[in-house]
């Protein structure tokens, strides 16, 4: 790619590659948004994972042409996730298809053993969750829900605002 004597080459290749890449992702990232990296949904994630293994390809290529690739790929997984994040603004049938609901797996300190079935979450899944967020009795917590990213958010504490859990799915139907 830069030498004939493969280590130089690989040297070079990792002085140059690794900053030209890290570069322009920033500038994607810079251009395309702060939420290029955030998890609120699927996409979001899988693009985060994508990325990260792309740049990582863009940093070991030994070729100009995967190089290219792998920055091009990179750079067409943050502009599909723009049009996929500005479709879900802008259409409710899209952003039904392509989006999973937030599920109730805990409510008012009880489990809920067939969201735990359907999710495939064990209560000791949830208990950990609830060590994570502090939470010192179970009849102080309000709501365990399964977010669409698969994270698991824990409320807990005094009175619990309702519309906290609006578009939250119990496994028979809308909370």
């Amino acid at each position: 790619m830069f030498s004939t004597d493969s280590s130089i080459d690989l040297i070079l290749r990792l002085l140059l590659l690794s900053p030209i890449a890290l570069t322009w992702l920033i500038v994607a990232v810079r251009k395309l948004g702060l939420r290029t990296f955030s998890k609120m949904t699927a996409v979001d994630f899988v693009v985060t994972v994508a990325s990260g293994s792309l740049l990582a390809s863009a940093v070991t290529a030994t070729a100009w042409p995967s190089f290219i690739q792998a920055l091009g790929g990179v750079t067409m997984l943050l502009i599909l996730q723009k049009v996929v994040s500005l479709l879900r603004q802008n259409s409710n049938a899209f952003k039904e298809a392509a989006e999973n609901e937030p599920l109730l797996l805990m409510k008012d300190g009880a489990f809920i053993p067939v969201a735990l079935e359907a999710t495939q979450v064990t209560e000791s899944d949830v208990i950990a969750k609830l060590r994570e967020a502090n939470a010192l009795d179970l009849s102080e917590v309000k709501a365990v829900v399964l977010e669409t990213t698969g994270d698991i958010s824990v409320l807990h504490g005094g009175k619990l605002d309702e519309r906290l859990l609006d578009e939250v799915q119990t496994v028979e139907g809308n909370c």
